[in-house]
């Protein structure tokens, strides 16, 4: 499979990541380099955010798992036993709402169907479409150990969730309530409150006057932006402090359209500043006025059924929508006397995460988590830093979150998912046991409710699964069969690094944190790298219904999956949001044709017949191997340190730089023989081929694919080796030379202004140039002359003079670098007369332009009134000019 070093002839001229990244990706999955079982090496895990079972790959997983596999392969590179556990999550509410969508294309309605009926189309769906984004991931180059592909509704994943659900029961941590909770009126489930997104939007707010009970004409007002919720108000609220409402102490109101009599309550919940200080009260559907429900003993009237529409309690309007129900209560309102006035408002409103609806808060029976004690040690471990974010800037966010948290909402209404394992017997649901099995289920039964008659057709299970999230919680675990053997979560526990979005931080994250206390004792992992969003140029989230989100598969088409993934880390720092551009990954690309370009310049300089042997063994004479052998090894140290601080973004720009500008653009030049035509001296290509070897190791965890073919055709190599299980290289000290870093960087600058200068005078990059150095430092003056080779490789310079007692000859042009003056005498080279011309036409110019400032800044009407940022701008042109004129006016001395 490897490439042969006798190909080298037939190195393609241009670089073809569609004929490459296949091939390569084959080669590492045959020869499972990616496969992981427990050794004596140390272990190095990652498990994946599994992605929903219906998705697809979007660009914010693009960012999320190259980032996990650069982690990993670096880790692998190591030599610890790299283990990326891929799978897929079974997602409730999204994979049911497809596959009702799926059946209702063919005329089926999920009522229509028994559960079992039901679940044998999930199944079908989650088969045809589950390993499609799985599979989208390999295009990626994500190096996951595919034979240990997971998914939550696996049957021993499932066990595991169960098993931890009656667990949990049993211990008097999930207990069944009734309690206000989230509603999706169109996917028919509770959600929990990290499954509802606020958006701010155009409201109205109505004010609506009630009766006061036994009165002729006195009211109280009261301001709602859900005037349908009146159908079930049974109390006005206000402040006891009130003093415009003390004559109301004691009296009772009547709610308009359904003329119910309710009692005006006292509370100093209700602030008296807000509004007009009157609160009505609709325990059913307001989570605070469900407290004060409870508080003083009110009626509940749920007046919507779980659709949206009015229901039989709500007397009026049944089986309406709501929003529709809005409408028309309004106007009915109105023309019974009863609005008063209503006006425009902006305020938030929840909306369900998965199907966008408008969330109804809903007095529902769920099952609950009960999480104060138990999200104790998850918050205690992040906070002293057991567990790191990176960045850090996310532990405030999770330190409010966990000290505030609420307890956990797990049943949601749908069949796709984990059944609740709760038996009931008789006919309310007041009875139940909790077990593994109905068998298991009877016997519990039998003797709770002391009835050895009780039989399986006796009992019913409950119709509800448990949240998406209560199996995901399990995932560090459960993917090593960690609640049933030891011998792998010993192992793999706990993980090394977790790489996901902020957005997920309590969904996900925090939870895992907690089974990992509760089940392990210990922690799932020891950091955690939150990416930021991925969005377009506009400053928008990507997704599907902007039509903002480009096809991550083209984009690799396009620009190859190197490409994709240098240009995405490229421009995106840990938790920074990456604004997304196509021509982020065209500078990717940009970059592969320019490795692939400075590889095929050197095996072009290659002999036939002739062996060559990759080798760090530099010629210590020659500054040019010194300094990039000192690059080299000062890289890879920085680079492992910005690892350490998971700063991928610096580390990759760290390669980027010793790649392209000191290799290609400095080494190679100077690596060419002074003789145009002539080959690479031998010694010189293999040390260029060594440095080459050992930067696209550092290159690899970032752009696995081109660096795997160009490392496969350095040198010869057996059909089982690869660059991804080769050694990470490691920095050595004693090999940074800072004299020769400082020598090269000082003649780098001086051929920097050498070419400035050329391109100024408009001197040919072939005409030869005389340079003379004046330098108070004889060390750098010997310095210059030990490695003029250099400047003669780059700049044609047919003499030179380095000296400490050197004039300025005249019309020369100069610079000056680390303090030394350098001039080109330019007679000869251009055209003196029309220089001095220019010169003098430039001097007029900036002289008019100085007059233009000088006028502007003696007006004190403007020095006096204008901000003095533009003050200060106008003083800078100033000096700049004055300085500018200057330079003009002691080069035109060289011309006289």
């Amino acid at each position: 499979m490897a490439n042969s070093i006798s190909e080298r002839d037939n190195i393609p001229a241009k670089y073809d990541p569609t004929k490459v990244e296949d091939k390569w990706y084959a080669h590492w999955l045959k020869n499972e380099y990616f496969h992981s079982e427990p050794d004596e090496r140390e272990p190095f895990t990652i498990v994946i955010p599994p992605p929903n079972v219906t998705g697809v790959l979007h660009m914010g997983h693009m960012l999320n798992n190259t980032i996990q596999d650069v982690l990993v392969r670096r880790a692998r590179m190591q030599g610890y036993n790299a283990c990326w556990v891929p799978g897929t999550d079974h997602a409730s509410i999204a994979t049911e709402a497809k596959v009702v969508h799926r059946l209702r294309d063919k005329g089926i309605k999920k009522s229509d169907l028994s559960r079992d009926e039901f679940l044998e189309h999930a199944w079908e769906w989650t088969r045809e479409h589950g390993g499609i984004i799985l599979e989208q991931l390999k295009k990626l180059g994500a190096s996951c150990d595919w034979d240990r592909t997971s998914f939550t509704m696996d049957e021993r994943y499932s066990e595991s969730v169960i098993d931890t659900f009656i667990d949990l029961y049993e211990k008097g941590k999930i207990y069944r309530g009734e309690r206000m909770i989230n509603w999706d009126p169109v996917a028919l489930t509770a959600l929990s409150d990290e499954e509802v997104i606020y958006k701010e939007v155009n409201s109205k707010l109505y004010h609506v006057r009630y009766k006061i009970s036994g009165s002729e004409n006195e009211y109280v007002t009261i301001a709602t932006t859900r005037p349908e919720t009146i159908l079930g108000d049974t109390a006005i609220c206000i402040n006891p402090d009130d003093e415009r409402y003390s004559h109301l102490h004691g009296k009772k109101a009547i709610v308009p359209l359904v003329n119910r009599e309710v009692p005006i309550i006292l509370d100093d919940y209700v602030d008296m500043e807000f509004g007009t200080g009157c609160l009505k009260v609709t325990p059913a559907h307001d989570e605070n006025d469900f407290m004060l429900g409870e508080k003083y003993d009110l009626e509940i009237i749920n007046m919507m059924n779980p659709d949206g529409t009015v229901s039989e309690e709500g007397q009026l309007y049944v089986g309406m929508d709501r929003f529709k129900v809005r409408k028309q209560i309004v106007k009915d309102l109105d023309e019974a006397g009863h609005l008063v006035e209503t006006e425009d408002y902006r305020n938030k409103v929840g909306y369900s995460e998965r199907t966008d609806a408008v969330i109804e808060p809903r007095l529902s029976l769920q099952w609950w988590v009960s999480m104060k004690e138990l999200s104790k040690p998850a918050l205690e471990n992040v906070m002293n830093d057991n567990i790191q974010f990176h960045p850090a800037k996310f532990k405030n966010t999770y330190r409010h979150w966990m000290e505030n948290i609420k307890d956990w909402c797990i049943s949601r209404q749908l069949w796709w998912g984990h059944r609740i394992p709760a038996y009931y017997y008789g006919e309310g649901d007041g009875q139940f046991v909790v077990a593994r099995s109905s068998e298991e289920a009877v016997q519990k039964a039998r003797k709770k409710f002391n009835n050895d008659g009780i039989e399986a057709s006796d009992l019913r299970q409950d119709e509800d699964v448990l949240d998406t999230w209560f199996s995901s919680w399990l995932w560090p675990i459960s993917v090593f069969d960690g609640f049933y053997t030891d011998e792998e979560i010993d192992y793999y526990y706990p993980t090394n690094d977790l790489v996901t979005a902020p957005e997920i931080m309590f969904f996900w994250v925090a939870r895992m944190i907690i089974a990992g206390y509760e089940y392990r004792d210990e922690k799932p992992f020891s950091n955690v790298y939150y990416t930021g969003i991925v969005r377009d140029k506009k400053g928008r989230k990507m997704s599907k219904s902007l039509g903002n989100s480009p096809d991550p598969i083209e984009l690799m088409k396009e620009y190859g999956a190197d490409g994709v993934r240098m240009g995405m880390l490229f421009s995106t720092p840990a938790g920074n949001d990456l604004p997304f551009d196509p021509k982020i990954c065209e500078q990717g690309r940009n970059f592969s044709n320019k490795i692939w370009n400075a590889f095929r310049f050197l095996t072009m300089n290659m002999e036939e017949g002739t062996h060559y042997t990759p080798t760090l063994n530099i010629d210590e004479e020659d500054l040019s191997d010194k300094w990039m052998l000192s690059r080299l090894h000062q890289t890879i140290k920085e680079v492992d340190d910005d690892f350490s601080k998971y700063r991928l973004n610096d580390a990759l720009k760290k390669i980027y730089r010793l790649i392209w500008d000191d290799f290609c653009d400095w080494y190679i030049e100077l690596a060419k023989p002074q003789t145009y035509g002539d080959p690479i001296p031998k010694e010189k290509l293999n040390v260029a081929l060594g440095f080459f070897e050992e930067m696209m190791k550092l290159l690899h965890p970032f752009m696995p694919f081109i660096s795997e073919e160009i490392w496969q055709y350095i040198q010869e190599r057996s059909d089982d080796e690869s660059l991804c299980v080769s050694d990470w290289p490691e920095a050595d000290d004693k090999k940074i030379d800072g004299s020769a870093i400082t020598q090269f960087e000082m003649m780098q600058e001086i051929t920097s202004s050498l070419r400035n200068i050329r391109a100024e005078m408009e001197i040919s990059p072939k005409d030869e140039i005389s340079v003379q150095i004046r330098t108070s430092d004889t060390e750098s003056a010997e310095k210059i002359l030990d490695h003029r080779i250099i400047l003669d490789k780059l700049q044609s310079i047919s003499d030179l003079k380095v000296s400490n007692d050197l004039n300025k000859p005249d019309a020369a042009a100069s610079a000056i670098v680390h303090g030394q003056e350098i001039y080109v005498p330019l007679e000869g080279l251009i055209d003196l007369s029309k220089e001095k011309e220019r010169i003098e036409g430039e001097i007029q110019r900036l002289q008019g332009f100085l007059k233009g400032i000088e006028k502007k800044l003696s007006n004190e009407a403007f020095v006096n009134n204008a901000p003095a940022a533009v003050v200060e701008k106008e003083q800078k042109k100033k000096s700049d000019t004055e300085e500018n004129l200057r330079k003009l006016n002691e080069q035109l001395e060289d011309f006289k």
